[in-house]
């Protein structure tokens, strides 16, 4: 394959973990428009961390079409890979987290425990959200990048060799979709006159100090009822999925 010879070490069907060792002529020679760099002695791989099976071969099927040179390493979780016995750290390392949040525990210690133990390779994540607040968070806990799984494979792989570059990569979507706040803070306006109605503004705030609906409703003169209403308004106009949330992204946004 044009002066290449890939050889594919997957011997079975249960394997958790894939490896594509890749040999050039050229002592060294770069691999794609995203930095890879491989030598005679060792190619630097991609670590690909997904514990969804399927998912995970379906991903990494379609960078290596997408770029067929590139070296890549799947497992389950950190300790798969650690029981591979793989002398050389990973180039890059793409956290695959699924519908999951960032905010959550679990998710946010493994994001942490890859940072820290390997502090020269740069961390990436990957997740169905592409929510700012859950970008802003991941970059918080170390991460060079976050890669929605509402972007092409193309986009993803570009993404992955920004961060082995050094770069960070955030997805323009999801700045896009928080216009109306960015503008309303960096104009010193609150966000909530800029995205709520008065009632809405109200009730967002009540959130925020963690208030119950019947204080809410008790203070403002309303039913119960209209709360209801009010508060399924805020957490449409904001894609949350429940009252910390909401509270969590008002915060954010607002300092």
């Amino acid at each position: 394959m044009n002066g290449q010879q890939i050889t594919n070490e997957n011997t079975g069907i249960a394997r958790t973990t894939r490896l594509i060792s890749l040999k050039a002529r050229d002592p060294v020679r770069s691999l794609s428009s995203a930095n890879f760099v491989t030598t005679e002695e060792h190619a630097e791989y991609l670590l690909l961390i997904d514990s969804r099976a399927l998912d995970r071969e379906c991903l990494s099927r379609s960078l290596r079409e997408y770029q067929p040179a590139l070296n890549i390493i799947s497992a389950n979780s950190l300790e798969d890979w650690q029981n591979q016995h793989i002398q050389h750290d990973p180039a890059v390392i793409l956290l695959m987290i699924g519908g999951k949040k960032i905010t959550d525990a679990d998710v946010g210690q493994a994001i942490a425990k890859l940072t820290e133990k390997f502090k020269s390779s740069p961390v990436v994540v990957g997740a169905e959200s592409d929510e700012l607040s859950q970008i802003l968070k991941a970059l918080e806990y170390g991460a060079r990048g976050y890669i929605p799984t509402t972007v092409s494979i193309g986009v993803a792989a570009e993404a992955i060799g920004l961060a082995q570059a050094g770069g960070i990569f955030i997805p323009a979507s999801s700045i896009l979709a928080a216009r109306h706040v960015i503008s309303a803070v960096s104009n010193g306006m609150n966000c909530t006159d800029e995205l709520f109605t008065p009632r809405e503004a109200v009730v967002a705030e009540a959130l925020l100090r963690g208030k119950a609906n019947k204080i809410i409703a008790y203070e403002m003169k309303l039913c119960e009822s209209t709360v209801k209403v009010h508060i399924r308004n805020i957490m449409k106009k904001l894609n949350a999925t429940n009252r910390t949330e909401v509270a969590y992204k008002i915060r954010d946004f607002m300092h």
